[in-house]
C-alpha cells in the first residue's frame, strides 16, 4: 500500500510540471497566432525589422539553414519595402564567435547596404534581443524575423513589454522533438524571467539606428 502511494504521488509530481509546460506552450501559440506572417504582403510596412541571431554553422561545421533562412527573409523585406532598417542582434559572448558581424557580412554579400544595418552585440538570447530593441535602440514598433516556433516566443515578449510588433517567418518552426522539447523550455524560461522581472544583462547607453559606430 505504501508503495503503490509512493508510486501515485511521484506520477503527480511528474505531471504536473509536464502539464505546465504544456499548458504555457499552448497559451504561447495562441496568444501569438494573429500577429505571425508567411506573406509578405500581408505584413504593413515598418521601418525596422529585429533580425533575431544564429550562427552561420552548426556545431558540426555544417551550413546552418535557418541562418540562410533569416538573412534571405531579411534581405527580401528591405529590398520589397517592407522594413527601411535591419536590427541584427546576437550573441558575441565569446572569442571567434559572432552572430551580429556574421549577418551583417552575409547581407552585404546579397548588396545590402551596410548604412540599412545596425548591429546589437549584447542579444545574448531571444528576451535580451526583444526588450534591448525598445531600451537600447528605441524602437516601440518593428517586424521579428525568425523561424516560427522562435517568432512565437519572441513576439509574446514584445507584446508583454507593451511593444507593438508582429514577425515574419523565416521558414517553418525547428524541426524534430529535440528541437520542440528545447522551445518549450525556452518558454517555461520565459515565464521564470517574467515572475522575476528579469532584466537583459548589459543595457549601455542607447543607441540610433544608422549611427552606430562600429569596432
Amino acid at each position: 500500500m505504501i508503495r503503490l502511494r509512493f508510486i501515485r504521488w511521484g506520477t503527480v509530481l511528474l505531471l504536473v510540471p509536464v502539464l505546465t509546460a504544456l499548458a504555457v506552450d499552448w497559451h504561447v501559440r495562441r496568444a501569438v497566432t494573429a500577429g505571425l506572417h508567411d506573406d509578405p504582403s500581408d505584413l504593413p510596412p515598418h521601418s525596422v525589422a529585429l533580425v533575431l541571431g544564429t550562427g552561420p554553422t552548426n556545431r558540426d561545421g555544417r551550413p546552418n539553414w535557418y541562418f540562410r533562412q533569416r538573412i534571405e527573409a531579411a534581405e527580401m523585406l528591405l529590398r520589397t519595402g517592407r522594413v527601411e532598417h535591419l536590427l541584427l542582434s546576437g550573441d558575441n559572448g565569446h572569442r571567434g564567435y559572432n552572430e551580429p558581424l556574421a549577418m551583417r557580412a552575409a547581407l552585404m554579400d546579397r548588396g545590402v547596404d551596410s548604412t540599412r544595418i545596425t548591429l546589437d552585440f549584447a542579444g545574448f538570447d531571444t528576451f535580451d534581443s526583444v526588450v534591448r530593441a525598445r531600451k537600447v535602440f528605441g524602437q516601440e514598433r518593428f517586424i521579428i524575423v525568425s523561424q516560427r516556433s522562435h517568432n512565437e516566443r519572441a513576439l509574446y515578449i514584445a507584446h508583454h513589454q507593451g511593444i507593438d510588433a508582429v514577425a515574419f517567418n523565416a521558414g517553418a518552426s525547428y524541426g524534430g522533438s529535440a528541437g520542440r522539447i528545447r522551445e518549450i523550455a525556452a518558454r517555461m524560461k520565459m515565464v521564470g524571467e517574467f515572475l522575476l522581472g528579469t532584466q537583459p544583462r548589459y543595457l549601455g547607453e542607447p543607441v540610433t539606428l544608422g549611427k552606430q559606430q562600429l569596432p
